[in-house]
């Protein structure tokens, strides 16, 4: 048996290639960062072609230090930064415009506009998402009304869709030479145009919208053949078989295979899925309803999400914006300086705040400053702050759910930051557990993968790979946990109605 599986994990900042064997374990790694485009204020981009040349160069990595060939590789995943929008030339393979990147709030106006019929869930009972600027649908039509000739192009046939797995997809199987057009339910339900039943794109909302239905990827499940990676490629003929949009991977990854199973991952942004099974839930306390996996022709999953748009980022801003960290690593060494957060609360809306708030008109704060403050309490306040969004999640979660969650599952860069797991378990009041493979992302991409190809036999040998890390229990006192989870609710209110409507 071929000893290998191969999943490229395009996120936010970066793109790998992961490797694992067969008891899940990563055998080699190749990862490159990418630019983050800022044109303005709220704007955040991506160079599509960037991205495409870095993943072919990450894959070359991971196979070299892993000694192997394509030879010895049974399939690859993709799992990808999910609302993530790019648009390009069927025949040239140009994109037309940068990727909009899912932190992008440059379509408000447009949300504004398809609220005023309806309200923010006017398409909510059908696509499980609220009109927001978060995903994909806002930003096709954002490119179709602002670049100059291309809604025309769009109109004639000649422009495609995709978010960053259909944008991957389409290069490895051969690009304008017969590449294929598709995409997975996961990412799919992340466009505003899925039905969530039907599993089909809503021709009613994409008219609503704007987007003619020839722009649009043909829909898949998340386990399946797809193509094989075209001849001028390091992975030349090995089938392209797994796509899972990030967090839904994450969530495979983590053996969370049925209902009421639950993991956090800590990237760039924060998020809670919790598996809801075949039944569609749709939430009463701002959280997202979304597709969890499909394998094959099997009935779809579904799955509750609590999405916050940043918080690993806020670690990559005090680095490269403010420089009072070097590595996004020593913002642990520097936060443990000091016992406590000195009073202040960093609430970082730079995007808005999502779940369970979804205010648009939010901007980040820095509050309850007093001389005392220094470097450490901003570097530790801005740590807690991860898990406070994440708190707030949580108790969304535990509020629509029959059974409140009794312990969580954690994931993703951030889960290594052990200050971080300690205070989060503190201010939830219960376990939070880190898996031995905590990049649990890339993992479940491969494991999609290698169940349509007959790597893995089914979800039980899966469920045996998972082996737990490490735990982290609460020690905090309640009465504390309450008083500094108030500080919070009070600060986060400070950051609502900062955008007027004469502000762009």
């Amino acid at each position: 048996m071929t000893q290998h599986v191969l999943a490229i994990d395009q996120g936010t900042t970066s793109t790998r290639a992961m490797i694992f064997d067969h008891a899940g374990s990563v055998v080699a790694v190749g990862q490159l960062e990418h630019e983050q485009i800022l044109p303005r204020a709220g704007w955040v981009e991506h160079d599509p072609r960037e991205i495409w040349d870095n993943t072919r160069e990450v894959v070359g990595l991971a196979l070299a230090r892993a000694n192997i060939t394509r030879h010895d590789i049974a399939a690859v995943g993709i799992t990808n930064q999910r609302e993530t929008t790019v648009v390009w030339d069927r025949h040239t393979g140009q994109p037309v415009y940068n990727a909009i990147v899912w932190q992008d709030t440059r379509t408000q106006a447009i949300v504004d506009r398809l609220a005023a019929d309806g309200g923010i869930d006017r398409f909510t009972a059908d696509v499980g998402l609220p009109l927001s600027t978060y995903f994909a649908g806002t930003k096709i039509a954002w490119i179709l009304d602002n670049v100059d000739g291309v809604r025309a192009r769009a109109e004639n046939g000649d422009l495609l869709f995709g978010t960053m797995d259909t944008w991957l997809l389409w290069n490895l199987t051969g690009g304008i030479r017969g590449g294929v057009h598709a995409t997975d339910v996961t990412n799919a339900s992340r466009t505003l145009f899925l039905d969530l039943t039907t599993l089909q794109w809503r021709q009613d909302i994409l008219d609503v919208f704007g987007v003619p239905a020839a722009m649009m990827p043909e829909v898949r499940s998340s386990s399946e053949v797809y193509g094989v990676v075209e001849s001028s490629n390091l992975l030349r003929e090995v089938p392209v078989a797994g796509i899972l949009g990030d967090q839904q991977a994450a969530t495979f990854g983590q053996a969370a295979f049925e209902a009421g199973g639950a993991k956090n991952t800590y990237g760039t942004g924060n998020f809670l899925i919790v598996n809801t099974g075949e039944e569609i839930v749709h939430s009463r306390n701002g959280l997202l309803t979304t597709l969890a996996y499909r394998l094959g022709n099997e009935a779809p999953r579904y799955a509750l999400e609590g999405s916050i748009a940043v918080t690993g980022s806020l670690i990559q801003w005090l680095r490269d914006n403010l420089g009072i960290i070097q590595t996004a690593a020593e913002v642990e060494e520097l936060a443990a300086t000091v016992a406590d957060n000195g009073g202040a609360y960093f609430v970082p809306a730079f995007s808005g705040l999502f779940a369970p708030y979804w205010r648009s008109d939010a901007r980040g704060a820095l509050v309850g400053l007093t001389r005392f403050v220094n470097r450490g309490h901003i570097a530790r306040a801005a740590l807690e702050a991860i898990a406070y969004q994440t708190r707030e999640v949580l108790d969304a979660v535990n509020a629509d759910a029959d059974v409140p969650l009794r312990e969580l599952k954690v994931d993703g860069g951030a889960s290594a930051n052990e200050l971080l797991l300690q205070f989060q378990a503190d201010i939830l009041g219960i376990p939070v557990i880190r898996p031995v493979v905590a990049e649990t992302t890339a993992l479940g991409a491969a494991y999609a993968a290698g169940l349509a190809v007959g790597y893995w036999s089914g979800l039980g040998e899966l469920r045996g790979n998972w082996q737990e890390g490490r735990r982290w229990e609460p020690t905090m006192p309640e009465a504390e946990r309450e008083r500094l989870f108030r500080g919070w609710k009070k600060a986060v209110t400070r950051t609502f109605d900062w955008v007027d409507a004469d502000v762009e």
